[in-house]
């Protein structure tokens, strides 16, 4: 009895008494509602169990007994309280044929406290899984706020949890193996004496994501990420450099791009190399290009309550630009709903969001509007405002990347692989599809798999899993080709 309830629980406790009764077992509530049941075979026929024990239950209530029999036929109804201080508290009912076995009845009264005990057990077992569901879902909506750029908001919703949030971070991506993230979730836990917020990413099943404080421990303690990566033999850790709390969105590309390079590495751990961001160098411009752009956006007002607003769909199109179609799990909607945003999208900015440059200007703005503006600058922007629409957002971004800055940052980006940027240039030439590249460079889709994940060690970024550096990489090549045709 105490072996079941320790391995099996209440299911197999009712099943090995429906056994030994010849019958029928289960739980009912006062009311005679079924909670639980067992029958010895499925051939056993009981007529009307339920209210057979429904009768039976109802008669035990109201006499506040601590024991009850119905005989009715053929088959004999045995009724014990689990708790019989409490008279809402299930009833442990045993349907057996007649004559009743000898000991039977001793039988169910010693079974009482053990299934009392399992089922409180398994009562605060699904309590804890809704409570750990309940803060893991709120973790995971700060941070979809934090990625959205609500940091009041986020910092709002924080406060009922623990610990607060840090600022500045140091964005970490712990990629685990197999179903080990709960272990590994932990293992980040201890090592961080718990001073990081640890969010089970809803993207990627095996990824952790770790808001973590930018200062180092003290001295003579290993960083987290670092800890982690010696402690856990199967896991990948990437982090980001130090970042603002408000740019939560970039440290976390930052840290997938790390990623990327730690998979490489023996260590299997990587910290993101400095690189500017393309919407730190693209100026004044850059600022009134990204707003003209984004204005029929910004300003839109849904004809109807339910549809999303300016706020949401923003959200959308940046959820949609880092993952892809992974994007339905980052915002938990059906993948019509994000096609048919992603059409709204396309029609207020006048883009066609199939299209690799489009998506690109899209990703860039909706950067540049994340960050924050200088204090002062006295640069004037080239251009005027010309309106949205895909011809003019292109010749007004072309304006823009002939910057100086923003050429001096797009020879950082492809020093590493100048000279030899064909598979790149090809890849991006078509839309970032693998197999239209492949067929143009005359390899097989693996070939030109191998390249670009080759490509990824050099680059130091990823390329084939979201989100991907192929913007940044877009913007390189098209301000380089640019300057050199000027």
């Amino acid at each position: 009895m105490h072996r079941l309830a320790r391995t099996g629980g209440t299911a197999e406790l009712l099943r090995w008494l429906a056994g030994r009764a010849g019958g029928w077992a289960g739980l009912v509530g006062p009311d005679g509602t079924v909670l639980h049941a067992a029958a010895r075979t499925a051939r056993v026929v009981v007529p009307d169990i339920a209210g057979l024990v429904a009768e039976g239950a109802s008669a035990l209530t109201e006499r506040a007994a601590r024991a009850y029999s119905l005989d009715t036929g053929a088959h004999t109804a045995l009724l014990f309280p689990l708790n019989a201080d409490d008279r809402a508290a299930p009833v442990l009912a045993v349907v057996t044929p007649r004559p009743v076995a000898a000991g039977l009845a001793t039988l169910l009264a010693d079974v009482v406290l053990p299934l009392s005990l399992c089922r409180q057990a398994e009562t605060l077992e699904r309590k804890r899984r809704r409570v750990d569901l309940a803060e893991s879902r709120g973790r995971e909506a700060v941070l979809h706020l934090l990625m959205t750029g609500q940091l009041s908001i986020a910092q709002q919703v924080a406060g009922a949890l623990r610990p607060r949030l840090p600022d500045p971070v140091r964005v970490c991506v712990v990629e685990c193996a197999g179903d080990g993230r709960d272990e590994v979730a932990r293992i980040c836990l201890d090592a961080d004496g718990a001073r990081s917020w640890i969010v089970r990413c809803p993207v990627y099943a095996r990824h952790l994501i770790l808001v973590m404080p930018a200062r180092e421990p003290q001295e003579g303690a290993a960083p987290t990420d670092e800890a982690v990566a010696a402690q856990v033999g199967d896991c990948v850790v990437g982090v980001s450099e130090p970042v603002p709390l408000a740019d939560t969105a970039t440290g976390y590309r930052q840290a997938f791009h790390a990623l990327a390079v730690a998979r490489e590495l023996p260590s299997r751990h990587a910290r993101f190399g400095i690189s500017p961001d393309p919407a730190l160098v693209v100026g004044p411009a850059g600022r009134q290009w990204a707003h003209d752009l984004l204005t029929p956006l910004l300003t839109h007002v849904p004809r109807r309550a339910q549809d999303p607003g300016a706020q949401e769909l923003a959200a959308t199109a940046g959820s949609w630009l880092a993952f892809s179609s992974h994007a339905t799990d980052h915002l938990k909607v059906h993948r019509n709903t994000l096609a048919a945003r992603l059409r709204l999208i396309g029609e207020l900015l006048g883009l066609d969001l199939h299209r690799l440059a489009d998506q690109t200007a899209l990703d860039l703005a909706l950067r540049v509007r994340a960050t924050p503006a200088p204090a002062c600058t006295t640069e004037p922007a080239p251009y005027a405002p010309t309106g949205a629409g895909t011809r003019e957002a292109a010749r007004a971004l072309d304006e823009v990347l002939r910057r100086p800055a923003v050429l001096h940052w797009a020879d950082q980006q492809l020093a590493p692989v100048l000279g030899a940027e064909e598979t790149l240039r090809t890849w991006l030439r078509c839309e970032g599809r693998l197999g239209p590249a492949a067929a143009e460079l005359g390899i097989s889709v693996p070939g030109a798999r191998k390249r670009l994940t080759r490509l990824e060690t050099v680059l130091q970024r990823s390329l084939l899993r979201p989100p991907s550096a192929r913007y940044d990489l877009w913007l390189a090549l098209r301000a380089r080709d640019l300057g050199a045709a000027a």
